[in-house]
């Protein structure tokens, strides 16, 4: 085996393998220098000069309205030419193969949900790595072997049916869950027999935004539906989405007999949702009006219907308000008779626990566990009856608590690596707790605790680790960093990288920010990003920009309406962050961000368009004078305000990305640009990324040739606005991106 010709074989096999190395940097580096003196032949797009709508006086040219018409022949016309441009470019990358093999290959892993203990079963999604769907499988023990439950992928031959909303009837005899089609937000409701695992006849149908909450008589649960429109609701129609209305059904009816409990006409935008409590007894309404954490909280006692069930009662239900205002957000967390625990953020923008004796009204409230001076109060459970378990985010990461349910008094810490928790299963008459753990390294552990066992042994074990292949986390770093934004406020970064990179501005960087609704990006694992970092030598930087919710309401209240510019400054400083700091170059970073974050890069890359280099816009927010005209746009203008109000339209036509991108006199070096969306986007509609797709090519590309960087769009189907998106599209997307990335950034080469 090691005779004479051995060394020589070994050195000509590596001197095969450099020049392959160096000859294929060379066919990168020439193609990306090609991709930068390419002029863009961007589509002839019909301009109608003479439409005008017309905001408090002032008229607002719209010259792309007829993009909001997603059925008419132009649109799709549009559609097709778009990504006759975009596809070519993206698919030209010389290592684009070698980029899907590569993700596709490490996404190829166990991956596990936590269990929930229901009836005498465990149930948990699994996916042996590929799957477009993961499987519901059921164990008697959580060491006996396990058996699919229920395969969504049996659904289509595609993978684009998605399993939503679900709910286990208390006796563990049905299963109600809702599919979803091609990603759209409907939702069709059906029931399965537990024990045989066959679908009942129950089929409901105009779902969306729904509850699913089971009565423990067992004979039916509630659920949410809008009326019956008269067009399509496919996920592809724009019409506003109104009259939220709060249903009962009785499993064998037909869903024409289904109850109408809850309905509030004379308000349409209202949204209601519904919990039956851990007792069974009442049923806890929240009513809201937009995105805001606040709602009004109603309640019904069941024991008011007497001797009849919800079917034979046949009407609104009869409730007991509670809070009838929005003043402030409640959550049901437990209740013992009367005195129930609310998780609330009333005069604590962090959140508290308070008590309220709902036989007495909101005088009774009580202080339970009180705002943190610093942590927000994220999510709480009732376990073992006696239990509150309390998750905080503390700058940024997550901590986990156990309380007395009774008196608040902490008992016990539980220890946690630095990282987020990313689901929970437990329940009050339950001893034991799951939750599953992730962080920018680790794929994921599921951990659960026993609290059948002494205070001092309530110590977290590992039901499962997910093990990514070949995954060698020790070869990467992570810091948070706090950088100064415009205004020398204090905003956290995550900053990850291979520890073989080096701090010389030359490493490409992705900054990714959202910065919207109260929403906290914790540290998650990410197949894609580990890929960017190891194979194109990337660095990921995750931004914490206010709007979100990682301090609190505060924190998200200075990243909304007027304040909304604060997001666009703190995105366009952290790049200049890494810049600064010998992380990067302008020329070498990408900002992305998706839905409410594609609203924020764009409208960041309109404002400081020579800071980076690129931006990715998935799924954006981009018409921010008309976004409350579409499905459930009206919801979002407590984050934005509404151009409606005058007061409003002042500062939203400043920043909304459609109406203020810069020309070419104004900017010179417009970033390359990827628009995404996608034709089942039901929750911000693709017209917003079309019609900015529209106008950036004629204000920027045009006939112009002072950039000829890429502003292009690439339009998916049969998707949606990213929930139940199958594995093979989201793969596909990633290496779309990461092409997109690779072709337009300075610095990137791909690494065998």
């Amino acid at each position: 085996m090691f005779g004479p010709g051995y060394a020589l074989r070994v050195l000509s096999r590596k001197v095969n393998q450099y020049r392959a190395v160096i000859f294929g940097k060379l066919i990168q580096r020439e193609y990306i220098i090609a991709t930068k003196k390419m002029n863009f032949d961007y589509p002839l797009v019909c301009r109608n000069e003479k439409a005008f709508d017309e905001y408090h006086g002032q008229k607002i040219a719209d010259p792309y309205r007829w993009l909001e018409d997603p059925d008419s022949s132009d649109t799709k016309t549009f559609v097709e030419n778009q990504n006759k441009i975009s596809e070519p470019f993206i698919q030209a990358y010389p290592f684009r193969k070698q980029l899907h093999d590569t993700i596709k290959k490490m996404w190829d892993y166990p991956k596990y949900g936590c269990p929930r203990k229901r009836g005498d079963n465990y149930y948990y999604s699994y996916n042996t790595g590929l799957q477009n769907q993961s499987v519901i499988y059921c164990q008697k023990t959580l060491d006996s072997e396990a058996e699919v439950f229920f395969d969504p992928n049996t659904l289509s031959t595609d993978g684009t049916v998605a399993l939503s909303s679900t709910a286990f009837s208390k006796d563990n005899k049905h299963y109600a869950f809702g599919l979803s089609e091609q990603g759209s937000d409907w939702l069709t409701i059906k029931v399965k027999d537990v024990a045989t695992r066959i679908d009942k006849d129950d089929l409901l149908k105009n779902v969306k935004f729904t509850s699913l909450s089971w009565t423990h008589d067992h004979k039916g649960f509630f659920y949410n539906r809008y009326p019956k429109s008269e067009g399509k609701a496919d996920g592809t129609e724009t019409d506003m989405n109104l009259n939220h209305k709060l249903y009962y059904h009785f499993v064998g009816d037909d869903q024409s007999q289904d109850v109408l409990v809850a309905e509030f006409p004379d308000n349409p935008k209202w949204m209601i949702g519904a919990e039956v409590t851990d007792d069974g007894r009442y049923v806890v309404l929240s009513i809201a009006e937009g995105c805001e954490h606040v709602n009004r909280l109603y309640f019904v006692d069941l024991k008011d219907l007497g001797d009849k069930s919800i079917k034979e009662f046949g009407k609104v239900l009869p409730y007991t308000i509670i809070v009838d205002n929005f003043d402030a957000e409640w959550e049901y967390i437990t209740n013992n008779g009367t005195m129930f625990v609310f998780r609330t953020n009333k005069d604590s923008p962090r959140s508290k626990l308070v008590t309220i004796d709902i036989s007495k009204g909101i005088s009774s409230l009580k202080d339970l566990v009180p705002q943190h001076e610093k942590d927000v109060l994220e999510w709480s459970a009732c376990v073992r009856d006696d239990l509150l378990i309390l998750c905080y985010i503390r700058d940024v990461k997550n901590v986990l608590e156990v309380r007395d349910v009774k008196t608040g008094k902490l008992l016990k810490d539980l220890p946690l690596p630095i990282g987020s928790i990313t689901s929970f299963e437990g329940r009050k008459e339950q001893s034991h707790m799951f939750y599953g753990f992730t962080s920018f390294l680790e794929p994921g552990i599921i951990y659960q605790v026993d609290f059948t066992k002494p205070q001092s042994e309530w110590i977290p074990t590992r039901w499962k680790q997910i093990v990514v292949p070949n995954l060698k986390s020790d070869e990467f770093e992570t810091e948070q960093v706090f950088y100064e934004s415009k205004d020398k406020a204090k905003i956290p970064m995550f900053i990850v990288k291979h520890k073989n990179v080096k701090k010389d501005g030359k490493a490409p960087a992705l900054v990714y920010v959202y910065g919207g609704f109260n929403i906290s990006i914790m540290p998650s694992f990410s197949v894609s990003r580990i890929v960017w970092m190891l194979k194109c030598g990337g660095i990921l930087a995750v931004a914490n920009i206010r709007g979100g919710g990682e301090y609190g309401e505060d924190w998200h209240h200075l990243g909304t309406k007027e304040k909304k510019f604060n997001c666009f400054d703190d995105t366009a400083y952290a790049t200049k962050y890494l810049s600064n700091n010998g992380y990067s170059s302008s020329d070498r970073i990408a900002i992305q961000g998706g839905s409410n974050g594609g609203l924020v890069v764009c409208a960041t890359a309109n404002r400081y368009p020579s800071d980076f280099a690129a931006v990715i816009s998935q799924v954006g927010v981009l018409d921010m004078l008309k976004f409350h005209k579409f499905t459930i746009g009206h919801a979002w203008t407590t984050d934005y305000g509404c151009a409606d109000i005058e007061e409003d339209f002042k500062y939203i036509k400043e920043f909304s990305p459609l109406h203020s991108i810069p020309s070419t006199t104004a900017c010179s070096r417009y970033p390359s640009t990827l628009i995404l969306t996608a034709d089942h986007d039901d929750r911000v509609v693709p017209l917003h990324s079309l019609k900015f797709t529209a106008e950036l090519q004629h204000v920027q590309g045009g006939n112009s040739k002072k950039n000829n960087k890429p502003l292009i769009a690439l339009i998916d189907t049969k998707a949606g606005h990213g929930g139940g998106k199958p594995t093979g599209k989201i793969i596909e997307e990633l290496v779309n991106v990461y092409s997109f990335l690779s072709l337009v950034l300075q610095g990137v080469e791909w690494k065998d």
